[in-house]
């Protein structure tokens, strides 16, 4: 990227919240190489509304992969994906970074944001849903993990008797309810039209990772080896059923089809690095 490039650098506010001194550090490195103009919205809908007046400017997101997330589905259904590469400077709690660390985005504020103006752009797959939504990176269709049944309530009286004691103790007493043991699913799963499980097999899990203009898909019966399969098109139907889409829970739902679009988005990346 140019340092003659100008700019939108949006910074989530979860992100201004969480590490407000990385947020300082990565404006003041993109501020230094580049013509930079900073929104910082406070709402999805000021977040939306930044993004779509960023004129010829190169959007910069600063925040966590839901941030990144919200970027690449807001573009995508703007059908506006296409017109230049996103960067990004991861900011946030580990766990809230996985999705920018396997993308090969560097989770430091400098070494991001020098990303940002000296990195190579990078075209990368993506997977969209016929609900018109996306996956950067992984899904994933684990089986449901159900939870201990919660005794009745209390009558009024007991419960006003008992909530002093209740107070003093719930901060020290370890939980009394447990996840129970995770429920198979009975789910009909389609690669490119061919059946690798039907209604009548217990999954345990089913994968989806889109690599090279393919989606690779991994079954995991309960009581069989792994099924696995290259596709364009994947289809899972059944009971209903939620499926973790990079950082997100979404559904229920009983039908859902993932169709691989090859080269769809493009990410800077640090130069010689490249996105798993």
């Amino acid at each position: 990227m140019s340092a003659h490039d100008q700019l939108l650098v949006v910074i989530d506010p979860v992100a201004r919240r969480t590490d407000g001194e990385s947020v300082r550090i990565a404006k003041d490195v993109l501020c230094a190489g580049a013509a930079t103009k900073i929104c910082l919205p406070d709402s999805p809908e000021e977040f939306a509304r930044a993004l779509a007046r960023r004129g010829s400017r190169r959007p910069v997101v600063i925040g966590d992969d839901r941030a990144l997330l919200r970027t690449v589905t807001l573009l995508h259904r703007a059908r506006e994906l296409s017109e230049g590469a996103l960067s990004l400077v991861p900011v946030g709690t580990a766990p809230a970074l996985e999705l920018a660390r396997s993308l090969g985005v560097p989770t430091g504020a400098v070494a991001a944001a020098r990303a940002v103006l000296d990195g190579t752009v990078r075209q990368l797959d993506l997977l969209v849903d016929d609900s018109d939504g996306v996956v950067l990176d992984a899904l994933r269709i684990p089986a449901p993990t159900g939870v201990a049944p919660t005794p009745s309530p209390a009558p009024a009286s007991v419960w006003k008797a008992c909530r002093s004691l209740v107070r003093t103790l719930v901060r020290s007493a370890p939980s009394v309810r447990g996840a129970a043991p995770a429920r198979p699913h009975r789910l009909r799963v389609e690669a490119d039209g061919v059946l690798l499980s039907d209604l009548d097999q217990a999954v345990e899990d089913v994968s989806v990772h889109s690599w090279d203009g393919v989606a690779e898909v991994v079954v995991r019966p309960q009581s069989a080896d792994p099924v696995r399969a290259k596709a364009h098109e994947v289809t899972v139907s059944g009971p209903s059923f939620r499926y973790r889409a990079d950082a997100l829970v979404n559904g229920p739902v009983r039908r859902r089809t993932w169709t691989v679009r090859a080269g769809a988005w493009a990410l800077t990346l640090p130069a010689g690095a490249r996105a798993d």
